[in-house]
């Protein structure tokens, strides 16, 4: 971190903020154990040492000191330290307003909640996590309180994930999303060339998926120095500091697609962590601004990627050293068709490119209602089905495959979801604004991904919170959110794919 120009007290303040990293560190190592490793009869300790940590964390936060960097240096001249401070006191105002006993109880709550939602899910029961789930949602309501809003009770909890979008921003954005899509869909279900997947699901060892994927995370640039990859019942990335960033993955011996692709979508999250700008470790900044500019990395490559034909056309002779024997008979552009077939799916992290935001539109409508006190907990599992049913035409005859199936809420997090379907779309504008100056079939043609790695470390992860999500998309695209290029891109590779 480069010092030399910060005042004593600038010095000071983030030695104090140092601390609260500190904890943090100690939270998402438990947390990434509590995921992968960690045996069941430990739940219940390491709990309330989580509770304890997080209570330590809340109370730095929320401090006299802390009031005083931030009285003191609002007028500083360096303008790492300016951000950070508007970031500490956004942060300073939201916390103070929760009473200490009540968040310690809820992370002691979402702690334990975790571990059961995972037994409920292995038994597809709703009713064992639902207590939980009543409580955490009775949490968020109170939440939402606590920090206040002005149009939405949902808003209070959309911009702890993503700042300054609002429902009314959604409520715009995602009905046109929607009806865009089911133009698509409707013409990819009258298409007389569809893909054949059946060739494609066959048994595929796990320790083969998991060696293709290491390759593949080579190839993106991710730093295994930095890093790991794990198994886990739903994949994530974490960094438990900035030189230790772990990437987790789930595997499906009969369908290699959720291990590959779960892996690379996992690894983009990973680089942005990764690309983060050294000059700014141990300060606020030095972290993504919001969850759909994270959700843009983590999307940018899983698609315009991983399931670009050009990284087949590539990187199939490598894929063919690890596969079964039969994916030798497979022709390399019928394999590349059978990997992008749109086709509704109950499970989200299986989903399609083209369903994809759907499934997180019914969580959104979900969540929004759950939060408005429009609908309870006790009626989740039939307004899920139905929602399936409405927009994708499937209807789960069990838990697991419907309103159990994400971890999300039993973390607590409320207004999370939504910062999917916008990442996707920030990633396509993304896509189009580094397609000005990079040739994404060029980098992998080349089998070297790097340019593609670098503008996106120059343009989004080196910049950290320095800005707010809607101005840094500004910014880097030169307008506002638009899902027209998302459409676009749909558009122009489905036609192709199925032939209409």
């Amino acid at each position: 971190m480069g010092t030399a120009t910060y005042t004593s007290l600038e010095k000071e303040f983030l030695e104090y903020y140092k601390q609260i990293e500190s904890y943090a560190e100690a939270i998402k190592l438990m947390a990434w154990d509590l995921r992968t490793k960690a045996p069941k009869r430990g739940v219940h300790r390491r709990s309330e040492t989580l509770s304890f940590m997080s209570q330590k964390i809340h109370e730095l936060k929320t401090s006299e000191q802390m009031k005083h960097y931030i009285d003191q240096l609002k007028g500083s001249e360096d303008e790492v330290i300016r951000r950070s401070i508007v970031l500490v006191e956004k942060d300073y105002n939201k916390t103070k307003k929760i009473p200490v006993d009540k968040y310690k109880e809820f992370v002691e709550l979402t702690s334990q909640a975790e571990s059961v939602w995972t037994e409920a899910r292995e038994k597809s029961d709703f009713e064992m996590f639902r207590p939980y789930l009543e409580k955490i949602v009775n949490f968020n309501i109170k939440l939402a309180e606590y920090w206040g809003y002005e149009d939405n009770k949902y808003d209070a909890l959309l911009d702890a994930f993503e700042p300054g979008v609002t429902v009314r921003t959604l409520d715009q954005v995602f009905p046109k999303l929607r009806d865009d899509l089911g133009k698509l869909i409707k013409k990819v279900n009258e298409s007389n060339n569809k893909p054949d997947t059946s060739q494609i699901l066959t048994h595929f060892p796990k320790d083969k998926q998991e060696q293709f994927s290491l390759k593949v995370l080579d190839k993106m640039g991710y730093d295994f120095d930095a890093g790991r990859l794990d198994e886990t019942v739903h994949p994530f990335a974490i960094n438990i500091n900035h030189e230790d960033v772990r990437v987790t993955t789930r595997y499906d011996e009969n369908d290699f697609r959720m291990a590959v692709f779960g892996t690379i979508h996992e690894g983009g999250h990973a680089l942005y962590e990764q690309g983060l700008n050294k000059d700014h470790y141990d300060t606020p900044v030095c972290e993504a601004i919001s969850m759909g500019i994270h959700e843009s990395q983590s999307l940018f490559w899983e698609n315009f990627v991983g399931r670009n034909e050009t990284f087949w056309d590539q990187y199939y002779e490598l894929f063919l050293e690890y596969a079964p024997e039969t994916f030798k008979d497979i022709p390399k552009h019928e394999f590349y068709r059978a990997i992008n077939e749109v086709k509704p799916t109950f499970i989200r992290i299986e989903a399609d490119e083209m369903t994809y935001p759907l499934h997180i539109m019914i969580r959104y409508e979900l969540e929004k209602a759950l939060i408005n006190e429009e609908i309870e907990v006790k009626d989740l599992p039939e307004l899920w089905n139905d929602k399936m049913e409405e927009y994708l035409g499937i209807r789960p005859e069990k838990d697991a495959d419907g309103v159990l199936q994400d971890v999300h809420w039993s973390g607590g997090d409320f207004g999370y979801f939504p910062s999917y379907a916008l990442g996707y779309m920030y990633g396509a504008q993304l896509k189009t604004a580094l397609s000005r100056t990079v040739d994404i079939d060029e980098a992998i043609r080349n089998d070297d991904l790097s340019p593609i790695k670098n503008w996106l470390n120059n343009h989004i992860h080196e910049k950290g919170s320095m800005k707010e999500p809607l101005e840094l998309l500004q910014e880097v695209t030169g307008e506002g959110l638009n899902p027209d290029h998302l459409v676009k891109y749909l558009t122009d590779k489905y036609q192709k794919i199925y032939n209409w």
